[in-house]
Order: structure tokens, then C-alpha cells, then sequence
């Protein structure tokens, strides 16, 4: 998946026990967040506007401790 980054917001990164809502962007498109959904037992993601957040808060978050199943849904959505 060339030029898909993921972040995190660094900022919030330690409330609830962990980083529960990611972001994604490819190759200079769109941000979207993701944020696991525990009643659907599922990641949501929804496209993000620049109006709706700061990118300059965001941190790149590492590829290998981005959780399995958060992993599997980006390759879906960013299929090439």
C-alpha cells in the first residue's frame, strides 16, 4: 500500500488505556478516522474534513502495532 500513513492523535494517545481512533491518509488524499465500534465488534471509519481537526497533532503511528483487524480493514479500504 504505497504512501498509506497512519497516525494518531499524539494528545490522546493515553486517554482510555490506549489509542482507540486512528487516522489514515494516502498519498496526499483524504483523512479518514477510524474508531472501533466495541457493540459492533468492528472498525468505523468516516472521511475526515480539514475543518474538523488539526493535522498538526497527529503523529505517525507504526504499521506493525496498528491492531490486526485495523490492519485488515485498511487494505480493504485502500485497495489498489
Amino acid at each position: 500500500m504505497n504512501g498509506l500513513r497512519v497516525y494518531i492523535n499524539a494528545g490522546r494517545a493515553g486517554l482510555k488505556g490506549g489509542a482507540e481512533v486512528f487516522y489514515s491518509r494516502r498519498s496526499g488524499g483524504p483523512y479518514y478516522r477510524w474508531d472501533y465500534q466495541e457493540r459492533l465488534e468492528q472498525w468505523r471509519v468516516v472521511r475526515m474534513h480539514a475543518a474538523d481537526f488539526r493535522t498538526e497533532e497527529l503523529c505517525v503511528f507504526n504499521w506493525k502495532t496498528v491492531p490486526p483487524a485495523l490492519q485488515m480493514r485498511l487494505k480493504d479500504h485502500y485497495q489498489e
